[in-house]
């Protein structure tokens, strides 16, 4: 078994006497897509520079790529990209520019770098408007640029927070596709921050889930699923409000939510579904149309920070 990209052991942060990480215990595979998912003030970003060797841990330990947080942070950075919310580009330089002088910091040789600047332009498909400035393209294309510079190194881990808060659908697609394609093609492990519940379920092998800096959930998007144990049935129609009535206290349903003509049940696994529209029914709801839905990931991070709140 190849030794993970990242390692952390009772890995404990403390800012006075408030602790921003309480003994995170968990490992990363290599080349796998990672989520790390908390609400805000979970310790995220806490982690992620005690990760980086920018913060030194109060206890525990943590090791990156093979190399100890606090002894090797040098080694680390060098073998790490990272992409934060704001892309940090020079924006009165050209695109090209921009790679060329992030390439230049990286010691890449002449011609290997002028290469890999243009089969990364390439791959964005704007090797043409290498000559324009950065700061005339949009938000979503910077972003993008922010994640060719950040891999332009070849990085064996790539540290991401939020990369594609504040996009449009288009350019948030394609850095997922990009993202989705580089542990195939690179080796590349990439560890992912996000409020996202939908991105993190479309991209991620795996998901950590943390609280006030404890881990609450470790495991792949359908185990987080899956411990939720539940179901939700949507019901459209009229006079729900009479239905949802009835069964407000019925041992199989878990919580009710009526909107206009909308009427979401979550159920507890295994309900019988007839027997619940049966129930509606008889209480005098007009049902239209039911149909199940089964449990998100987002539903399970829920569940997941409300039962440790």
């Amino acid at each position: 078994m190849p030794e993970p990209a990242i390692v952390m052991e009772r890995l404990t942060r403390r800012f006075g006497a408030v602790t921003a990480v309480d003994g995170l215990t968990l490992e990363v595979p290599r080349g796998v897509i990672f989520g790390f998912l908390g609400p805000n003030g979970a310790g995220k970003t806490t982690t992620v520079s005690m990760l980086l060797g920018l913060l030194a841990p109060s206890e525990g330990r943590a090791s990156v790529l093979g190399h100890d947080t606090a002894l090797e942070s040098q080694a680390i950075r060098a073998r790490v990209g990272v992409v934060l919310q704001h892309p940090g580009l020079y924006e009165e330089l050209t695109v090209e520019q921009n790679l060329e002088f992030q390439g230049r910091a990286w010691r890449i040789p002449a011609n290997e770098r002028r290469a890999r600047i243009r089969e990364l332009l390439e791959g964005m498909g704007t090797w043409d408007r290498r000559h324009d400035v950065v700061g005339s393209w949009s938000f979503g294309m910077q972003q993008r640029l922010a994640l060719a510079r950040a891999v332009l190194h070849r990085p064996q881990l790539l540290m991401l927070d939020e990369p594609t808060a504040g996009l449009d659908v288009i350019a948030a697609n394609e850095v997922r596709a990009t993202l989705v394609e580089l542990p195939r093609r690179d080796a590349t492990t990439i560890f992912l921050t996000t409020h996202n519940m939908v991105e993190a379920e479309r991209l991620c092998d795996l998901v950590a889930v943390i609280r006030r800096g404890r881990l609450l959930a470790l495991g792949t998007p359908e185990e987080l699923r899956r411990s939720v144990a539940d179901q939700r049935l949507i019901v459209t129609g009229r006079r729900l409000g009479a239905g949802a009535d009835a069964l407000q206290h019925d041992p199989r349903v878990r919580s009710v939510e009526l909107h206009d003509h909308l009427l979401t049940l979550h159920l507890a696994a295994d309900v019988d579904l007839a027997d619940i529209v049966r129930r509606l029914v008889t209480a005098g709801a007009e049902v239209e149309e039911a149909r199940r839905e089964a449990a998100t990931l987002e539903d399970a991070f829920v569940r997941l920070v409300e039962s440790a709140a």
